[in-house]
């Protein structure tokens, strides 16, 4: 069991999570001196368990969908120095709690990846990928963007750095494919309204251009990525999967060659820059 810090709150936004709640709330237990468990609309037990473990509940009106808000609304009700942030289907692994009260003493301005494993019902492997979910609670770091919402940013504005930790935490989803095809379009309706509110935040497109690719609606993934490339010309890996885009969905090995080219010129060595290169050269000696 770990020691409980009064550096650090648990904080999360729940909605009919009477399922998975339990399991979350446990690989945390002991580890926080405060838990802010902010419900958007629960119509099951959510609510209740919640408050079993004691942590404080709030509700929360996501009548307009707002990811970035209510996850801010949580951090506002937090009384700690430090944030861990986690979903209700995510769980922290046991040798992680002993890692984060280490973090909590160097007392860092920075946000902390943990390391995440995906698992889905439908599948016997699993991804892995990186999540800033421990930062310090400090005024003006909140997140952004209603849907995909990250703190990230925030932290950079605030000159916090972004530091990688081998802190685990296992995130156990049901897959069904319509179920996930109804929240990519979803997803698509509100990114679009958040970049016509805001043309100039590249980061919505990013996510835009990731649902079409869910969707394997590629025509439209590489127009999106051809306006990443146009906003952030010198991202080399903006360029990158521009060539890949061209190469694998149009056949435009022209074009994919010089996004490849731009992306190696932008970042010498670039390893996979060159490996599709070596790719098209050999398609072109066939």
């Amino acid at each position: 069991m770990p020691s409980k810090t009064d550096a650090l709150s648990f904080c999360m936004i729940v909605k009919n999570e009477e399922r998975d709640l339990p399991k979350c709330l446990d690989s945390v237990r002991g580890l926080a001196s405060e838990l802010i468990v902010v419900d958007t609309g629960s119509t099951d037990a959510t609510p209740q368990i919640a408050a079993s473990y004691g942590a404080t509940v709030v509700p929360f009106d996501f009548t307009r969908v707002d990811f970035a808000a209510a996850r801010n609304c949580a951090i506002s009700h937090a009384r700690g120095s430090w944030i861990l942030m986690l979903d209700a289907d995510e769980t922290l692994d046991p040798s992680g709690a002993p890692k984060i009260e280490v973090v909590l003493t160097k007392n860092e301005n920075a946000g902390y990846f943990l390391e995440r494993h995906n698992h889905a019902s439908d599948s016997a492997g699993s991804t892995t990928d990186f999540v800033v979910r421990l930062f310090p609670n400090r005024p003006h770091y909140r997140y952004r963007g209603r849907v995909h919402e990250t703190v990230d940013a925030s932290i950079l504005a605030g000159a916090g750095r972004l530091i990688q930790t081998d802190i685990h935490i296992q995130h156990n989803f049901v897959s069904d494919r319509e179920i996930r095809r109804r929240k990519n379009y979803w997803y698509i309706q509100i990114l679009e309204e958040e970049i016509a509110e805001d043309r100039y935040d590249d980061t919505r497109l990013d996510f835009l251009a990731a649902e079409y690719h869910q969707l394997e609606m590629f025509d439209e993934a590489t127009a999106i990525t051809e306006r990443i490339v146009s906003m952030r010309p010198k991202d080399a890996r903006a360029h990158l999967f521009l060539g890949t885009y061209h190469l694998l969905y149009q056949h435009d090995p022209v074009r994919a060659r010089a996004d490849f080219n731009r992306a190696l010129k932008l970042r010498p060595g670039y390893p996979e820059a060159i490996s599709f290169l070596q790719r098209i050269d050999e398609q072109e000696r066939l």
